[in-house]
């Protein structure tokens, strides 16, 4: 007798994506309890192919930015930038993925603040059939108008917490007209953990010329910016 099994999935299942956001560490920790020990080895990332990374180094000493494994973590030495492209430092917060491959969406140049590219992400990543309320990276690559940003460099033994501290502890500004790749995590259910309690996105990025990576506080948009997003099981 021939037995036929037919396997159905609900409309309402997720997908299982080829890709998965991952983190350790969290801001809430960070601003509320004064934890910046160390919670992820960087080098456990070390090998793997396609892997995206942003956070905050050990003890607040710097931050990082990986991008198709390669490693950018910058820092403070002598009131000057340094760059480390090791994988030999820890983290205190780390939100990553493994992004084989990704599809792009040009920006409307209508999209020129931080807010409006928020809410233009969370769109252009629902018509590519990502599941928005999952947490995601994105890429964004162009030449921003303008990007206030900053490199943290926390003193220690101080225990007391902002995001304005953590900005002015180290170096800080603003860039006008700069090429650049910025790499995102999108997530409305993690504030406090990788985003703060004000957004939905993280953001660091490194100029084209290489000479600057940091965390980017602010933006407005320049003109034909193209956003990259994951490739899903279904596109």
């Amino acid at each position: 007798m021939l037995v036929v099994v037919i396997l159905s999935c609900s409309a309402h299942e997720k997908k299982q994506e080829v890709w998965q956001v991952e983190h350790k560490g969290a801001l809430r920790d960070i601003m509320h309890k004064g934890d910046i020990s160390a919670k992820f080895l960087l080098s456990e990332l070390k090998g793997r192919p396609n892997v995206y990374a942003l956070g905050a180094v050990e003890k607040l000493k710097g931050e990082f930015l990986i991008l198709n494994s390669q490693p950018f973590v910058a820092s403070v030495v002598d009131s000057a930038l340094a760059f480390d492209t090791t994988f030999n430092k820890n983290a205190t917060l780390i939100v990553y993925a493994i992004v084989p491959e990704w599809v792009e969406v040009k920006v409307p140049n209508d999209v020129a603040t931080y807010g409006q590219l928020e809410q233009f992400i969370e769109k252009a990543a629902a018509d590519k059939a990502i599941e928005v309320d999952e947490p995601f990276p994105f890429l964004l690559l162009g030449t921003p108008k303008s990007v206030d940003w900053h490199l943290v460099n926390w003193k220690d033994g101080d225990t007391e917490h902002s995001h304005e501290k953590h900005i002015s502890s180290g170096l800080h500004g603003t860039l006008t007209d700069t090429e650049m790749e910025i790499l995102g995590f999108y997530s409305d259910s993690h504030r406090g953990v990788f985003t703060h309690h004000t957004t939905n996105m993280h953001l660091h990025f490194i100029t084209e010329d290489q000479n600057l990576a940091a965390h980017l506080d602010d933006m407005t948009l320049g003109e034909n910016m193209v956003l990259r997003l994951p490739k899903t099981t279904g596109q």
